[in-house]
């Protein structure tokens, strides 16, 4: 007889005594994901604790938990900064300050997000398979887990801002709208590729491997403005413009409209894509896994 999770604990206490609305509703693919979508935001403390509950299961067992990743993260700055600062001939109290913070931004920003997208619902499966709840709450669950292992990463960029005598101002506040735009992209992010990974499975290495392209091609070891005349031609990378509106806050200076703009376009266009593909492959989820 399988031994029951405790993230299937959790739900089990939370979950409500009457069915989900996942199974109940009728009418059109749309009408059943518009109630998926209803249930997962009245559901939306479950999904934070289970977020949680992966966090501690992870380091389960471990002194320093998810500090490891924020030790691993600083030791990587400090030789990449030694090392790359050279190579292009900046100063280094120029050059760590910017490495430090787009690192920590793409790697358990961006990149992280996208990648544990690809697995939202099929880690999910003891779950889906065990408890009836809406399949978004998995989405939930995973921006949740990845927002709390970025706060703990966030003290490295923090800390080199503090050695060198470095601080964003007031400035820094306009990154809180763009981390919200980050977490609602996330969100699509799993509905979009977290959908196709369950039918695919070969999606989620194609994208790690893109994903590590698209790193060198970023401005993420190497500032914009090495570019020179040709800076222009990075509004054509997509993650451009989603990385600056929350890097350029926390080095001070504002985005401008042009940036925002674009980051917005591609987030509506984004958010698109993923309705649509949720709605298309909602009611096969549970048979893909």
């Amino acid at each position: 007889m399988s031994v029951p999770s405790p993230a299937s604990d959790v739900a089990r206490d939370e979950a409500p005594r009457r069915q989900s609305r996942r199974d109940t509703p009728r009418g059109s693919p749309a009408a059943r994901a518009w109630a998926d979508w209803k249930e997962t935001r009245r559901l939306w403390r479950l999904g934070v604790r289970l977020g949680w509950l992966d966090i501690r299961l992870r380091y389960r067992g471990s002194a320093l938990g998810p500090f490891w990743l924020t030790i691993t993260s600083a030791l990587m700055v400090a030789s990449m900064g030694v090392l790359y600062s050279r190579l292009f001939h900046m100063q280094l109290a120029t050059y760590l300050p910017f490495l430090s913070l787009s690192l920590t931004l793409w790697s358990v920003g961006l990149s992280s997000l996208i990648q544990e997208s690809c697995t939202c619902f099929l880690e999910a499966e003891a779950m889906v398979r065990s408890v009836q709840l809406p399949l978004l709450l998995y989405a939930l669950r995973v921006v949740v887990r990845n927002a709390i292992v970025f706060a703990h990463n966030i003290v490295v960029p923090l800390a080199v801002f503090a050695i060198y005598h470095v601080w964003p101002g007031v400035n820094a506040v306009l990154a809180l709208p763009a981390l919200l735009l980050w977490a609602l992209d996330g969100f699509a992010a799993c509905m979009v590729f977290g959908s196709l990974c369950a039918r695919f499975r070969d999606i989620a290495p194609i994208v790690g491997a893109l994903l590590q392209i698209v790193f060198y091609v970023t401005p993420v070891i190497w500032m914009p403005q090495q570019l020179g005349a040709k800076v222009s031609y990075l509004l054509y990378n997509p993650f451009y413009p989603l990385l600056e509106i929350v890097r350029e806050p926390l080095l001070g200076r504002v985005p401008s409209l042009q940036i925002w703009g674009i980051a917005l376009a591609i987030s509506v266009v984004f958010w698109l894509i993923a309705v649509r593909a949720f709605i298309r492959a909602r009611a096969r989820l549970v048979f893909w896994i």
